[in-house]
C-alpha cells in the first residue's frame, strides 16, 4: 500500500479530465467495456492505459454516492466531484489548495503568486523527501498541471490570472461531502465556522 503522507505527483499524467471520469465511473456503474485505448490513447495502448489507469485511481477515492453525482450531476456538479476526487488522490494539491489557496481567500486576498507557490514548495521539502527528487521539468510539469486543473475546476479564473473564485456548492453536494468527511469541504474554500454550520 502506498505511504497516504508521501506525496504522488502522477496528476502530471492528466488534469482534471471530467468526460474520462464521468465515462470511466458509468462503464463501472453498467458493468460495460471500457475501450480506453480508443478513447484516451488514440489507439495507442500505453497512453490508454495511463490514463485509464490514473483517473480509476481517483474514481476509488469517492464514495458511492460522489459516484453517483459525478454520473448524474450537472457540469459545475461534475467538475467539483472530479476536483474532489484530485484533492483526495493527491496530497500535493490538496495541502496547497487548503494551506495557500484558502487561506488567501479568507483575508480575500485573491491572487496566487509565483511567490506563493515557491514558498509553499519549499517549506513542504522539509517534511517530503521526494519533492527534492523532482527534476527542474518535472517541477515546471507540476506547476503547469497544478494550475490547468484548478483553471478547469473553476477555483482560479485563469492560468493567466490566477485569480481565486469563491465556490458556490450545490446543497446536494455539500451533503453527499459532509456525510464522507466535513474537512474535505475545505477544498472549496469553505471557512472552519461554515463547516461547522453546516
Amino acid at each position: 500500500m502506498t505511504d497516504p503522507h508521501k506525496y504522488s505527483f502522477s496528476f502530471t499524467t492528466a488534469s482534471l479530465m471530467i468526460n474520462g471520469m464521468v465515462q470511466i465511473a458509468e462503464s463501472k456503474r453498467n458493468n460495460s467495456d471500457f475501450n480506453y485505448i480508443e478513447i484516451f490513447g488514440n489507439g495507442k495502448s500505453a497512453t490508454g492505459k495511463k490514463y485509464y489507469a490514473e483517473l480509476n485511481k481517483r474514481l476509488k477515492n469517492l464514495t458511492s454516492d460522489e459516484i453517483d453525482l459525478l454520473i448524474n450531476g450537472d457540469l459545475p456538479t461534475q467538475k467539483q466531484i472530479c476536483f474532489l476526487a484530485v484533492c483526495k488522490t493527491y496530497g500535493f494539491i490538496n495541502d496547497f489548495t487548503i494551506e495557500v489557496l484558502r487561506n488567501k481567500l479568507l483575508v480575500f486576498d485573491y491572487e496566487i503568486t509565483d511567490g506563493d507557490y515557491l514558498s509553499f514548495f519549499r517549506g513542504k521539502m522539509q517534511e517530503h523527501d521526494e519533492l527534492e527528487g523532482l527534476t527542474p521539468q518535472t517541477e515546471n510539469k507540476v506547476k503547469s498541471v497544478i494550475f490547468k486543473i484548478y483553471e478547469q475546476a473553476g477555483i482560479i479564473d485563469s492560468i493567466k490570472n490566477r485569480m481565486i473564485q469563491p465556490q458556490f456548492v450545490d446543497s446536494k453536494v455539500l451533503e453527499t461531502i459532509r456525510k464522507d468527511n466535513p474537512n474535505w469541504l475545505k477544498i472549496f474554500l469553505i471557512s472552519d465556522t461554515d463547516i461547522k454550520r453546516l
